[in-house]
């Protein structure tokens, strides 16, 4: 990771404007959540006045009365909306993991929809292109994973509307799991994919406001015209449920605030022959194989963690790995989120996982080097490294990647 340079420092400060921010500290009390959104509309609308608007959103762009930003966009003369971009998923929330709605017009505001889901460049430019929009604005609520898809979808609809000439307008949402620190391994290049298209952290720990600052000034080719709407009320030690906004599943295996606390670090078990919990009520909190027993809730706990604990568990998922078939393994329970650790608790599930089962087994695609980005994670698990050698190992590359991560923070 390099350190911003003079130049992307003031291509950050020239391409995105911000809205003045709130002077609140992490010791003070949270005041009122206010959204991107909600601060857009109270406005007027102002930013977009006699702008074409499309926005690319997903069933959680939501009001804190829970009605959809697209619904109370159409019907208010004070703004434009005339299209819609729908992320994997979909628009509407219909599509499982790896799928989208395609194009079509929406029922309920007969606006049309268009995909952007595995689009990204010129092919994505064109969409943008096609569908007559002056402005594109952004309101998808993240996770704080690198390898949950919607901040890459973030990525390639700003380099989109950069080639295709059009403006961009991020409205942000709170980072779930808190925007305290960044942690994890950091990717490398060469590992690039849909779950991680530029070198930044397992858990980021930022807001997507933040990352399109990150992106529009380190690792976009040419920045888009970029505007971001912060938060007001919200500062970086604070968990989802601090001001009660409703949670929307962002995808269908994130049910609750509670998966995304831990889907940073057990994500890394779709690299494995292992379940992840999809196909059950916990998913990313059950994690096993047929043939695994009590022994790995027993080597787990002798990590003593810190904030976690674990207990043996027995499930059959209804789809994905062993579908209807009843597997052991654990369930996460954590006890102290303030000191919980969802990657390191993630790494030391593998290490466990490989001691006590003989039948773990890796991907054969090597999709875990997707997940972790690079090879490191999976060569020295299978070297019979210990948690802490392994979370030792990217330590200076995460240290990189926090001093470039302070220049395009928001909040306290």
């Amino acid at each position: 990771m390099r350190r911003p340079s003079r130049r992307s420092l003031l291509a950050a400060a020239t391409a995105a404007a911000v809205t003045p921010l709130p002077t609140a500290t992490p010791a003070d009390a949270p005041g009122p959540l206010r959204t991107g959104f909600d601060r857009l509309s109270t406005d007027g609308y102002s930013l977009l006045h006699g702008q074409k608007t499309g926005i690319v959103t997903n069933p959680t762009g939501i009001t804190q009365d829970a009605r959809h930003i697209v619904d109370v966009m159409h019907t208010d003369p004070r703004v434009r909306l005339t299209a819609v971009f729908g992320p994997e998923h979909g628009f509407r929330g219909t599509a499982q993991a790896g799928g989208s709605e395609g194009r079509y017009d929406d029922p309920a505001t007969g606006l049309p929809v268009y995909d952007t889901y595995l689009k990204s460049g010129r092919p994505l430019a064109d969409v943008f292109t096609a569908s007559g929009v002056d402005t594109v604005v952004f309101d998808i609520q993240d996770v704080g994973a690198r390898f949950y898809t919607y901040i890459w979808t973030l990525y390639d609809c700003m380099e989109a509307a950069q080639l295709a000439g059009r403006r961009f307008v991020v409205l942000d949402r709170p980072n779930p799991v808190t925007g305290r620190d960044a942690r994890g391994p950091v990717l490398h290049q060469e590992f690039a994919s849909f779950v991680g298209r530029r070198p930044i952290a397992q858990a980021h720990g930022m807001t997507v406001a933040e990352l399109a600052r990150l992106f529009n000034a380190e690792f976009l080719t040419a920045p888009v015209a970029l505007d971001v709407v912060p938060m007001t009320g919200w500062h970086r030690s604070l968990f989802y449920d601090a001001h009660g906004l409703p949670w929307v599943p962002p995808s269908p295996n994130m049910p609750t605030p509670d998966t995304a606390l831990v889907y940073s670090g057990t994500c890394l078990f779709e690299g494995t022959n292992l379940s992840e919990g999809r196909g059950t009520t916990r998913p990313f909190e059950l994690l096993g194989a047929e043939g695994i027993d009590a022994r790995w809730a027993a080597a787990a706990n002798e990590l003593a963690l810190p904030g976690v604990r674990f207990r043996e568990a027995y499930f059959a998922p209804t789809f994905s790995k062993f579908q209807g078939r009843t597997v052991g393994g654990v369930q996460i329970h954590v006890h102290d989120r303030a000191v919980y650790d969802p990657v390191r608790t993630g790494i030391a599930l593998l290490v466990t996982a490989k001691k006590v089962w003989s039948g773990f087994a890796w991907r054969s695609d090597d999709w875990i080097d997707k997940l972790t980005g690079s090879t490191t994670v999976r060569t020295m698990i299978d070297a019979g490294a210990d948690t802490d050698g392994i979370v030792g190992a990217w330590q200076d590359e995460l240290t990189a990647f926090r001093r470039i991560r302070k220049e395009f923070l928001l909040y306290r």
